[in-house]
């Protein structure tokens, strides 16, 4: 369940459809090379298209992504971003299932997305009902009550869920008073308030075209989408660049006692590094050498994380997994482990500080190589449908404005020495400022002033 609540950025509710995987073909180069390659438009108006070419896939996926997401948001209005998804879906509900195929939608602290998977023949179709609905969306009663009831679904769905809960209750204190240390799904009080009015309000300041991307993937031509994206966007407003004040990182941390339940969840997290950039990727190395580990898992005991080997050797936990997740400005690097051994809880944590000094101290290059693969391996398999190829051109291009190509990628990574993790480990995590969440049988979690000292140890 960690893993699978952790995963690195926005894939969690993208479609995989069983799709085929990519074949190499020629581009049309005067030099005949294998891959894909992504391109890029920008309209006038500052709207981008991005797409990445296969027909061999034998399905298209077709998306917008907007750079709108809580973090833009106000704390009367919070929620609103998730809620205008939903609420935008909803009022096109009919068209996209005439369209066949499978639609997906999400919103996250810094975005949003609207995408559907279809036969190469509907891509047209595609452009224009999305372009339809992000534009002429009415926000009628029925509309506006069936979102409202989907969100508070959700937010139920998160508060029966110890794990969920918990990486909630760590961004709220690691960043509080921020935006960023909010719900995505907003709070019931916020949601049971909101109006049409107010959710025009953001769609109108926030989907503008310089925020928004549409992405093609699979069975696509790139010079089609753009006339298509032309007739549909091309009268959109450009609007001003999505403006963020960087946010507080506020050593601190939560506890919330519940002896009845199975299991205690605890995370502990510092700040991180921006997506995309040197010391994210950095970071991105240093999570593979932390790992991840389950009990449930064939082949556990063999991990190579040598935290893996002591907490299988002294059944210190159930599972545990590292995370790095970062945003425009900001980021958080931490670990999150649930355990029944309730009694041993200020052990794990022991020897997880342990691991995170050692980052900047006696790493070996064996390690970092290892880890260095294992994050090469784990970015590009993903890549496995034009679901999953659409979200990170998405994601990648709102936030940088390219898309990194696999060789790119594997460059970055191979360029990762040890003396940058060292360096990396000695800014991020020696001796920094430590936030701490944990739920369930948490008495024996480690006293917060011992763990924020323990973020150092003598190096002599």
């Amino acid at each position: 369940m960690a893993s699978r609540l952790l995963s690195n950025t926005l894939q969690t509710l993208q479609t995989r459809a069983g799709l085929s995987k990519q074949l190499s073909r020629p581009l049309a180069t005067a030099v005949a090379k294998q891959g894909f390659a992504t391109r890029t438009t920008v309209l006038p108006n500052g709207f981008t298209i991005a797409t990445e070419e296969n027909p061999s896939a034998g399905a298209a996926t077709v998306g917008v992504w907007v750079e709108a997401g809580s973090r833009l948001e106000t704390p009367q209005t919070h929620g609103v971003a998730n809620f205008l998804e939903r609420a935008t879906v909803q009022s096109k509900n009919a068209s996209l299932e005439k369209l066949g195929g499978v639609s997906t939608s999400a919103t996250t602290q810094e975005q949003t997305f609207f995408a559907t998977t279809t036969l190469g023949s509907k891509v047209s179709e595609s452009v224009e009902i999305l372009g339809d609905a992000l534009q002429n969306s009415q926000f009628d009663d029925a509309v506006l009550e069936k979102a409202r009831a989907s969100v508070l679904k959700q937010q139920d769905a998160v508060s029966n869920n110890e794990g969920m809960t918990l990486i909630e209750h760590l961004y709220a204190t690691a960043f509080q008073g921020e935006a960023l240390g909010r719900p995505v799904a907003g709070y019931k009080e916020t949601i049971e308030s909101l109006t049409a009015k107010d959710l025009s309000a953001f769609q109108n300041e926030n989907y503008v075209a310089r925020r928004m991307v549409l992405v093609g993937a699979g069975d696509v031509d790139h010079d089609a989408l753009v006339r298509d994206a032309e007739k549909m966007f091309g009268g959109l407003e450009t609007g001003a660049e999505a403006a963020y004040e960087k946010p507080s990182f506020t050593g601190s941390e939560i506890r919330y006692r519940d002896d009845a339940l199975p299991r205690a969840h605890i995370a502990y997290a510092v700040e991180g590094a921006p997506y995309l950039s040197v010391d994210y990727f950095n970071l991105s190395v240093m999570q593979k050498i932390i790992g991840s580990w389950d009990r449930t898992l064939s082949g556990a005991n063999n991990l190579t994380s040598r935290l893996s080997a002591v907490v299988s050797k002294n059944h210190l936990a159930d599972s545990f997994v590292s995370f790095n997740k970062g945003y425009k400005d900001t980021g958080l690097f931490g670990t999150y482990f649930v355990s029944q051994n309730r009694t041993q809880l200020d052990d794990f944590i022991h020897f997880l500080q342990k691991e995170w000094n050692r980052l900047s101290t006696t790493v070996t290059p064996s390690e970092v190589e290892i880890a260095k693969q294992q994050l090469a391996a784990s970015l590009l398999l993903k890549m496995d449908s034009t679901g999953a190829v659409a979200q990170d051109i998405g994601s990648q291009v709102l936030a940088s404005g390219k898309r990194l190509s696999p060789a790119e990628l594997k460059d970055t990574i191979n360029k990762i020495s040890v003396k940058d993790i060292h360096a990396t480990g000695s800014k991020y995590i020696w001796d920094q400022e430590l936030a701490g969440a944990g739920l369930g049988p948490v008495e024996a979690m480690t006293d917060y002033t011992r763990t924020r000292g323990n973020m150092a140890y003598n190096r002599y």
